[in-house]
């Protein structure tokens, strides 16, 4: 099965949307992710998720994710042919995928944020609507 994984070096953002719909699993076994946008990117394409449970990527992928010990190959390999194999949990994944990335809504990050900076300022944060 490892001639059938493809390692494509850097990828213009254009062409991932392609790559995730194309993408019978996508793995993140990241051991340091600042937010894991690259989990999403894959969910919101319907693709399965199976990741490390290291750092933000629970808190972002939640129950949409398949998690594996990253520092553990086997295990991570597992994981991964779990969700390529079993029907019942890839369904489960991207459907709870969708689910999930509907939480992260440009609207919604832009309507927190301003309320952040008017609390910091002071000001109220009553209502605030982005237009």
């Amino acid at each position: 099965m490892s001639h059938k994984v493809v390692f494509t070096g850097f990828v213009d953002d254009a062409d991932l949307p392609a790559l995730y719909s194309g993408a019978n699993v996508y793995a993140c076994p990241s051991l340091y992710e600042g937010f894991g946008l690259t989990v999403l990117e894959a969910m919101a394409c319907g693709t399965p998720v199976v990741c490390s449970s290291a750092t933000s990527l629970p808190e972002v992928a939640g129950a949409a994710a398949h998690y594996a010990d990253a520092r553990d190959a086997v295990a991570f390999g597992d994981a991964l042919y779990q969700a390529f194999t079993d029907l019942n949990l890839r369904a489960g994944l991207v459907e709870n995928g969708f689910m999930n990335v509907r939480r992260f809504d440009w609207r919604n990050t832009a309507e927190q944020t301003l309320a952040v900076y008017q609390r910091a300022l002071g000001a109220p944060a009553e209502n605030v609507v982005c237009a």
